[in-house]
């Protein structure tokens, strides 16, 4: 029995062997196949070089009609107009688009051609230590010939924090790899197995006096980048947020709120010293590092979910977030030096000092036109303007132009320019009437009428009462659809952001089934980011949130002081009305209260002169 126990057992060992020539066929089967991924890969890379042939580094093309990523220290370096190679041997116009300078990424775009390889774009958030990953660029710059290096390596660690290196570069939630990164890989792109574009290399660990990689990497996570994308096709000088407060961790290993800024909207919305941090971003935060981790994936103003804890009881808030810098401030940064190769083998203290007031973006601020090495070439000049506050104002007018036609290809209202009459039923039940006209702004509720001028100054408009200014809100709104963005005041695209945080499905749906409505609008129940236009008129700021599906839009806040909660307006049910489609259905917030939800049943708008 034993010995036919041991023939059996030998028999299946036998038959699970594969044969020499098969384990071959497999390893070169699996050789090729990362030899094709490479090879794709390798296509959509970039070797950067200044106008003036000083200097350059990498970058990656991301869409066919050649929007490219790379390091704001290399294209600081290289110039607004730079010529970049690609492995087709071609040597390419290009121009820059915009720039974070705190988070060390750049947009910029080739031009000649509407066909580009480019990456497919991964999600970082799936990276895992020991995945296979491989890093293309131009190291010492010697892709002379155009021709990108390739490095394969594992990831070594995710989730990395990175202090700022007596620079204003913060690299929060990088990718750490083996891969080698040198000086010239700046800027390229590091992709997972299969050759989707998982981070922007940056950052290297090196011994000091030979430049040698020591073989840690660091690499920007295309999912930060995301975040930040639409802002960069603005054509702006981004910032980077801050909650407004400063966390410590405690012995018993809680994250705590150890200082908090009294004018914060985390403030606003009850966040007190003393109170642990749960959730923030949609991520669980066990320690100081990871809340940083976390608060630099965002743009300034965003609004995101925050999770916190007092006395045993949790409270789930969105907080809208602040600019890590005043605009002044981060224009200065820029304007006074073009950041070095960054070189972190010792860590410098944390910049941000919880206790400074960073006020919110009223718009944009000052900003240089990056240094020319010399004549812009007339293709990169027709696509290239200067405006203060911009990285290239060309850019913000064609994404505004964009946004905008694509909202009135569903409906042009501007013949609409006599009085609005909105009627309808309100969700608590009564009726609303609004008139809307460019002298003023009235409504009759179950409380009584009211009704406020349309004046030169809109900042002490706050009626009615616990609004926040929904009448000067609605008159704005008209003003918009009526006039359009270029003559609404100072409007300008600011790129895009969540309708109400990352966790919008579970905040704004509940509103509008308070109005009998089961979803809310496409935007925000798929956690998409919406288009934003800004503008200031009368002295308030006005931000307009479109649903980049339908160009619809969906959201509007208003804001008649930095240190208040703005006004809301949410947009849904829209219907057509008289070939245009119009919104039937108006939710009004001010704060973490609903203010009204009213359903339209009745809706005049009349031209000019109109009775």
């Amino acid at each position: 029995m034993r010995f036919s126990l041991s023939l059996a057992v030998l028999s299946v060992l036998a038959s699970s062997v594969t044969s020499p020539g098969a384990a071959n066929d497999d390893v070169l089967k699996a050789e090729a196949e990362r030899v094709a991924v490479v090879a794709r890969a390798r296509e959509a890379a970039v070797a950067i070089f200044a106008a003036g042939g000083q200097g350059g580094g990498s970058g990656v093309v991301i869409t066919p009609d050649g929007y490219a990523l790379s390091n704001f220290h290399v294209t600081k370096g290289a110039g607004d107009a730079m010529k970049c190679g690609m492995a087709d041997g071609r040597m390419y116009d290009a121009v820059i688009v915009g720039i974070d300078p705190v988070g060390d990424v750049a947009l910029l775009k080739l031009l000649g051609r509407d066909d580009f390889p480019h990456a497919v774009l991964g999600d970082s958030d799936q990276v895992q230590a020991g995945d296979w990953a491989f890093a293309v660029g131009n190291p010492f710059l010697l892709a002379t010939d155009f021709t990108p290096s390739v490095s394969y390596g594992i990831i070594s660690g995710v989730h990395r924090y990175q202090y700022p290196a007596g620079t204003l570069l913060e690299y929060t939630d990088c990718i750490q790899t083996d891969a080698s990164i040198n000086p010239g890989n700046s800027g390229g792109p590091l992709f997972d197995s299969q050759g989707r574009l998982i981070g922007i290399n940056g950052r290297g660990s090196f011994e000091k006096r030979g430049r040698v990689n020591v073989g840690v990497g660091y690499a920007i996570s295309i999912n930060q980048i995301k975040n930040f994308l639409g802002h960069l096709k603005a054509g702006r000088v981004v910032d980077h947020a801050t909650l407004g407060a400063r966390v410590a961790s405690q012995a018993d290993g809680r994250v705590t709120v150890a200082d908090i800024l009294d004018d914060s909207d985390a403030f606003r919305r009850g966040l007190r010293p003393g109170d642990e941090i749960v959730r923030f971003g949609g991520r669980v935060i066990r320690t100081v590092n990871a809340f940083k981790n976390v608060l630099g994936i965002f743009p300034r103003d965003w609004r995101v979910m925050l999770t916190y804890r007092r006395e045993g009881q949790t409270y789930d808030v969105p907080v809208r977030l602040e600019g890590v810098h005043s605009p002044e401030e981060l224009i200065s940064k820029v304007q006074g030096r073009a950041p070095a190769e960054p070189v972190p083998d010792e860590p410098m203290p944390e910049k941000r000092e919880p206790g400074q007031r960073r006020p919110r973006d009223g718009g944009p601020r000052p900003t240089p036109a990056l240094a020319r090495r010399e004549p812009m070439p007339a293709e990169v000049k027709a696509v290239y303007e200067t405006r203060r506050g911009y990285a290239n104002y060309y850019f913000n007018k064609l994404e505004r132009s964009r946004v905008w036609n694509h909202c009135i290809a569903r409906g042009d209202f501007h013949e609409a320019t006599g009085e609005w009459l909105l009627r309808g039923e309100l969700a608590g039940g009564g009726d609303a009437e609004f008139r809307l006209s460019d002298v003023a702004a009235g409504c009759t509720l179950p409380g009584g009428h009211m009704r406020v001028p349309i004046t030169e100054d809109l900042t002490s408009a706050s009626d009615p009462p616990g609004s926040g200014g929904m009448l000067a809100a609605l008159e704005l709104w008209r003003r918009l659809v009526v006039l359009g963005p270029e003559k609404f005041g100072d409007m300008y695209y600011l790129g895009t952001a969540p309708l109400a945080g990352p966790h919008a499905a579970a905040d704004v749906p509940a509103l509008f089934r308070v109005l009998g409505h089961d979803r809310a609008p496409a935007a925000a129940s798929h956690g998409e980011l919406c288009d934003v236009l800004a503008g200031t008129f009368a002295g308030v700021e006005c931000r307009f949130m479109f649903d980049p599906k339908s160009g619809n839009l969906v959201a509007m806040e208003m804001y008649r002081s930095d240190n208040d909660d703005p006004c809301e307006l949410y947009f849904a049910d829209y219907a057509e009305l008289e070939g245009r489609v119009f919104p039937r259905r108006i939710e009004v917030r001010y704060g973490d209260a609903v203010y009204l939800a009213v359903k339209l049943v009745e809706v005049k708008l009349d031209k000019m002169g109109d009775k």
